[in-house]
C-alpha cells in the first residue's frame, strides 16, 4: 500500500526537490551529504552493503573447512549467485510497487535466516543438499545499493550535477566494500572460528537494512500505477543490459586470472584504483551526451585492461603488475557510474529499483561467465594468456554499446 513520505526536518515540503546542487561551492561530496536525511540513510546503507563482500568468501572458507572441498564450496556459492539472478529483479519490483521499508525489511530477514541456516547446517554436518537450499534462500537480499541510488534520484531529481556526484559516491562505496569485505571475512574466520564471517555478515546486513529503512523521510514515495511491463521493454535498456553483462565478464575474468597469477591480495589494488577514480570522476562535471560519455569510458576501459596483459607478457615483476591493475581499475568506476546514470534516465521513475537491479543482475551473470571463461583459459593456456579474456570482454562491451547507440 502506498504510504506518505514525511518531509525532511528542514521543512522542505514533500515532493519538492532539494536546492540545485550546482549552486553550492566547495567539496561536492560534502555538499551531497548535507542533503537533509542523507547521512542517516547512507550510514545504514554502508553497514548493510559491507556484508556483500563478505558472504561468498565466508561461505567458501566455512564450507571448505568443514567438508574439505573447495569444489563443493564453489558449487554452493554459484547456486546462490544463480538464485540471486532470478529472485533479485522480483524483489526490486516489489520494492518499487510497495515501498523500500515494507519490502526490504522482511526480504532481508528471510535472507538472514538463510545465512543462519547455512551456518547451522555446516556446523552440525547436515546433508550436503541443505547447504544449497540454505544459501539459495539468501537470494531475497534486496539491492541496497540500488535503493540508495533511488533515494538520491528522488532527492535530486532534475539536478544532473548532484546525481552524477551521488552515483560516483555510490560506486566508490561498492568498490570500498569489495576491498574491505573479503579481508574482514577472512580475518574473522581465521582469528575466531570458520562460521564467524557468515554470522557477522548476517548481523551487519540485518542491522544496516533496519537503520536504512527507518529513514522514511528520504524514501521515494510509491506512485499508484497499473501493472507495468518490464523495464527491459524500454527502448535502449536491452542493449545497455548487454553492456553490463560484458562489463561483468571483465570483472569476473580479471578476478580469477589475477588470483591464479599472483594471489587474491593483489585484486585489492584494482578495486582501490576504481574507488579513487570513482571519487575523482564524481568531482568533475562531464559534459556532452551521456551515451557518448559511456562510449568514451568503455574505450578507456578496453585500453587500460590491456595493461595487465602487456605486463604479464613482458615481465615477472609483481610490483609492475600491481601498477597495471591499479591503472586498469581506474577505468571501471567511471564506466559503471555513467552506465548507472543512463539506466536512471531510461527507466521509468516508478520502476527505478527494478531497472537498476536488472543492471546488477546482468553484471552478476557477466561475472559468472567471465569467471568460468577466465578459469578455463588459465587451465588450458596459462595465466598470461588468461589476461586476454578481460580485454576481449571490454572490447565486446564497447562494440555492444556502439551498436546500441546506432540503433538509438
Amino acid at each position: 500500500m502506498p504510504h506518505e513520505t514525511a518531509a525532511p526536518s528542514t521543512g522542505t515540503p514533500p515532493g519538492v526537490p532539494a536546492a540545485p546542487f550546482s549552486a553550492g561551492a566547495g567539496n561536492p561530496y560534502i555538499r551531497l551529504l548535507t542533503t537533509p536525511g542523507a547521512r542517516a540513510f547512507t550510514a545504514g546503507n554502508l553497514v548493510a552493503r559491507l556484508p556483500m563482500g563478505m558472504f561468498s568468501v565466508s561461505a567458501v572458507i566455512m564450507i571448505a573447512a568443514a567438508h574439505g572441498s573447495y569444489a563443493l564450496a564453489g558449487a554452493v556459492t554459484a547456486t546462490g549467485l544463480a538464485a540471486t539472478a532470478v529472485v533479485a529483479p522480483w524483489t526490486a519490483r516489489l520494492v518499487d510497487r510497495y515501498g523500500q521499508a515494507r519490502v526490504a525489511v522482511p526480504a532481508t530477514a528471510f535472507a538472514t535466516l538463510g545465512s543462519v541456516a547455512l551456518l547451522l547446517c555446516v556446523h552440525y554436518d547436515a546433508p550436503v543438499w541443505t547447504l544449497f537450499a540454505a544459501y539459495a534462500a539468501t537470494a531475497t537480499t534486496p539491492n541496497t545499493g540500488g535503493m540508495s541510488r533511488a533515494r538520491w534520484a528522488h532527492l535530486h531529481r532534475g539536478d544532473p550535477a548532484a546525481l552524477h556526484t551521488a552515483n560516483s559516491f555510490e560506486q566508490a562505496v561498492d568498490e570500498l566494500c569489495f576491498m574491505l569485505g573479503p579481508v574482514i571475512a577472512a580475518s574473522l574466520c581465521g582469528m575466531l572460528f570458520p562460521e564467524a564471517g557468515t554470522l557477522t555478515g548476517a548481523v551487519l546486513l540485518m542491522t544496516g537494512v533496519l537503520v536504512f529503512a527507518a529513514q522514511r523521510a528520504t524514501e521515494p514515495p510509491v506512485a499508484p500505477r497499473a501493472r507495468a511491463a518490464s523495464p527491459l521493454r524500454t527502448p535502449g535498456v536491452p542493449a545497455l543490459m548487454a553492456v553490463f553483462l560484458a562489463t561483468g565478464a571483465v570483472f569476473g575474468a580479471m578476478e580469477v586470472v589475477s588470483i591464479a597469477h599472483a594471489g587474491g591480495a593483489i585484486l585489492a589494488l584494482q578495486a582501490g584504483g576504481s574507488c579513487v577514480a570513482g571519487l575523482m570522476y564524481g568531482a568533475l562535471r562531464p559534459t556532452g551526451p551521456i551515451r557518448r560519455r559511456l562510449l568514451l569510458c568503455l574505450a578507456g576501459m578496453t585500453v587500460l585492461m590491456a595493461l595487465p596483459l602487456v605486463v604479464a607478457t613482458t615481465t615477472d615483476s609483481l610490483l609492475v603488475l600491481a601498477c597495471g591493475l591499479l591503472a586498469a581499475g581506474a577505468a571501471t568506476a567511471p564506466t559503471m557510474v555513467t552506465g548507472m546514470t543512463l539506466i536512471q534516465r531510461l527507466t521509468p521513475p516508478a520502476q527505478l529499483n527494478e531497472g537498476m537491479t536488472l543492471a546488477v543482475t546482468a553484471l552478476l551473470g557477466g561475472i559468472a561467465a567471465g569467471s568460468a571463461t577466465g578459469g578455463w583459459t588459465v587451465e588450458h593456456a596459462g595465466t598470461t594468456t588468461g589476461y586476454a579474456v578481460p580485454v576481449c570482454a571490454a572490447a565486446l562491451a564497447l562494440a555492444t554499446a556502439v551498436a546500441g547507440t546506432r540503433r538509438a
